[in-house]
């Protein structure tokens, strides 16, 4: 199985940031409740937000009263985390660093939270680091978002095809995933110290426009106008083509599915 620290670039996503935080689908304020209450998180416990692209998490769970640290690798990103912090009126400790280079001298944490990064870590070596930062009764949270297969989501499909015929499919992640020997993330999760696992979600039903739909392509790192280089306006050209064709008049129905997988120790 591919090595992620031979495939790990710090930098993967910094042509990312201006659409990442603007049209990436943030996570419910119900869900980051459910996630703290079910953590048993209190006022002022400590939450490591790993791999916090512009904040989209480590922001509510300050909201929330929590003192939050987060560490990304992409220095663009944490900048964008400044700015979501200062206009959410809350306080961060920020950091560069990442799961193969985090900070020195943090911790220890009641939660650790990941927003679609697990997958870019070499996990199971990961686990084990965070086994001796998070406290004995601490958790991880592992948030994504899926779009289950349905009328209003057939724009996402297409997308993701058009995504995939622009090369996306090489990408050495995706490769990984076709392999015999490649493991999930509750896989790796119930062979570590954080082995009781448990998920709560969340789906809601909201417009969408094509615009939206463009950003959202640009956010992902296998789409990025750094992935697609000159092929960039090509790339949107098509989509916005596809998209037309769905729904001359640009408008479309989305229907999201955000959860969050938490592990705890038994």
């Amino acid at each position: 199985m591919t090595d992620a620290a031979e495939t790990y670039d710090p930098h993967r996503f910094k042509t990312t940031v201006p659409y990442y935080a603007r049209y990436r689908l943030s996570y419910p304020d119900r869900l980051i409740a459910w996630v703290i209450e079910r953590a048993g998180l209190q006022p002022a416990d400590a939450v490591l937000d790993l791999g916090c692209g512009p904040g989209t998490l480590a922001v509510p769970f300050a909201q929330a009263g929590m003192t939050v640290t987060a560490v990304d690798p992409e220095p663009a990103m944490l900048d964008a985390v400044r700015g979501a912090a200062a206009q959410a009126g809350v306080a961060l400790d920020i950091r560069q660093g990442s799961s193969f280079d985090l900070p020195a001298g943090i911790g220890p944490f009641r939660l650790v939270t990941m927003g679609r990064s697990f997958h870019w870590m070499d996990r199971a070596a990961t686990l084990k680091i965070l086994d001796g930062l998070v406290t004995p009764k601490g958790a991880l949270a592992f948030f994504r978002d899926e779009h289950p297969q349905s009328a209003e989501n057939l724009w996402h499909r297409k997308m993701l095809e058009l995504v995939m015929q622009y090369g996306a499919e090489n990408a050495p992640h995706r490769q990984a995933r076709k392999r015999d020997d490649f493991r999930s993330h509750e896989s790796v999760l119930l062979d570590s110290a954080f082995a009781h696992l448990e998920r709560i979600a969340v789906l809601e039903k909201r417009a969408v426009t094509a615009d939206e739909i463009v950003g959202r392509a640009f956010s992902l790192s296998i789409s990025s106008p750094a992935a697609l280089g000159e092929r960039t306006e090509a790339f949107e050209r098509d989509l916005r083509t596809m998209l037309a064709t769905l729904s001359p008049d640009g408008r479309f129905g989305e229907i999201a599915e955000t959860d969050a997988l938490i592990a705890t120790r038994p």
